[in-house]
């Protein structure tokens, strides 16, 4: 399960491979890992294998046989949709998410349903329901969040490729947390249908080992599908992994550690790595500075939350009506439930005014970031976080989620202004644990992004790094 999905799709339409023994390697490795990592929330064994029975050599479709894991937290018919929230209980989706049909149709064969925080909240993965997610890499720590289950499970080689999503940089952080690649793609990039309408800050998307991986899946996922009401103009020449395999020519970088959050303190080994990633740009001929960020002096965390607080009371909305009774206080956690009374109480006006603020500065923040083809920051302010350190729960659950901001200070803000951002898990600290740097990209340019990504790999290669075996 370590080698990519297109290599293992090949090997299926040769025939050297049958999609079934491929599937029932996955199962196995689930069955084997997973009670230490407590990746999955479901696991569809009996469903998988008849759906690799189905698939034969000479299968044509780009991803033919290959197991892939969809967070719990996107609809796939007939598998439960939980959020990972009792409120949801075993409910199950009766159909499947746009970018799921696209999955299928690519040929992929789902296995299961992986872990998040309660609702997608924090950048950890220890929801109540479902207990803790372990990092391969360490099991005493967090694998982030919220795509925790997803990061987990590829890291670990139960799947060769997962889903996650991304509205405060809950793909980007398991992917820096576990040393694996998570592209957070323009906003509108992949359809968020036919159950969610118009998202502003969350985007849908994988996890991978390499760049290669996550352009050749952003060319299966992407695309408007109709009704949608907004989405991202697709590339003009070509697919994202046909510009991901050509050099990116000399680029002008900006590199930052400001974080974008007040009272963050940058750990000095993530410090390093985005200093060493500057310097390996230089010496591959980009022009590159430091630069002072237009986030700089910005507080955006209120309007963040109160733009972000509705979402989570619409899906306490939902789940209330999928169980058929005003959701109480026993239904979620503590901190599920103070963003849902919050945002009950929100005057409209100041959700929109927030809406409205957020939208505001991103426009200052794209212009002023438009001389600079790329910008280097940490991914993560800190190193993965300790299990039990921030999960939301007990009497300090609201400082939970604050102190979460500090984790990871700099993803946020590239979700308000809908730019595409990845994280490269360039670097390994002395811990042993993956060290990752964020580059932000141009407006709907994933394309050019994916290149310099993929130039960077190339330079320091780290697809072959494999956590520690797991007893």
């Amino acid at each position: 399960m370590f080698r990519s999905p297109a290599e293992l799709a090949a090997l299926v339409r040769s025939g050297e491979l049958t999609s079934a023994e491929l599937v029932h390697t996955s199962l196995e490795r689930i069955e084997s890992l997973d009670p230490s990592i407590n990746a999955f929330t479901h696991v569809a064994s009996e469903r998988a294998l008849a759906d690799a029975a189905a698939i034969g050599a000479g299968d044509e479709r780009p991803f033919a046989g290959v197991p892939i894991a969809i967070k719990d937290n996107r609809a796939v018919d007939g598998m439960p949709l939980t959020m990972c929230s009792d409120l949801f209980g075993d409910f199950v989706a009766r159909r499947d998410a746009y970018f799921v049909r696209r999955l299928r149709e690519a040929g992929f064969v789902i296995v299961g349903k992986t872990a998040l925080p309660e609702m997608g909240i924090l950048p950890t993965t220890e929801s109540r329901r479902n207990g803790p997610t372990r990092n391969p890499w360490d099991l005493n720590r967090t694998p982030g969040g919220s795509s925790g289950g997803s990061a987990a499970a590829v890291a670990a080689g139960m799947v060769p490729v997962a889903h996650g999503n991304d509205g405060g940089g809950s793909t980007r952080i398991p992917a820096a947390c576990c040393g694996l690649v998570g592209l957070k793609g323009a906003r509108g990039r992949v359809s968020s249908g036919p159950d969610g309408g118009q998202s502003f800050l969350v985007s849908d998307g994988v996890l991978t080992r390499t760049v290669t991986d996550t352009a050749q899946l952003f060319d299966v996922m992407s695309g408007y599908e109709l009704g949608d009401a907004n989405w991202a103009p697709p590339p003009a020449d070509e697919g994202f992994a046909a510009t991901a395999a050509r050099e990116p020519g000399r680029l002008r970088v900006g590199m930052t550690l400001e974080s974008p959050l007040e009272g963050a303190v940058l750990d000095p080994v993530c410090e390093r790595a985005a200093r060493d990633a500057a310097a390996l740009l230089e010496s591959l001929g980009h022009s590159v500075e430091e630069i002072e960020p237009p986030w700089s002096g910005l507080d955006l965390l209120p309007d963040f939350s109160r733009a972000f607080g509705p979402g989570i009371a619409l899906t306490v909305f939902i789940g209330g009506k999928i169980i058929r009774r005003e959701p109480t206080e026993e239904d979620v956690e503590p901190l599920t439930w103070e963003m849902y009374v919050r945002a009950r109480r929100q005057d409209t006006i100041v959700y929109l005014a927030a809406q409205g603020r957020l939208e505001s500065v991103a426009r200052s923040i794209v212009a002023s970031l438009a001389p600079y083809d790329a910008v280097i920051t940490p991914a993560l302010a800190q190193r993965p976080l300790p299990i039990g350190e921030v999960h939301g729960r007990g009497p300090d659950h609201w400082d939970h989620y604050q102190r979460s901001g500090l984790f990871t200070p700099y993803t946020a803000i590239v979700n308000v202004t809908g730019l595409p951002a990845i994280s490269l898990p360039l670097y390994q600290g002395d811990d042993g644990l993956p060290t990752a740097v964020q580059v932000i990209g141009r407006p709907a340019g994933e394309g050019p992004l994916l290149a310099l990504s993929a130039q960077l790999e190339r330079a320091l290669p780290w697809s072959g790094r494999r956590p520690p075996p797991i007893a």
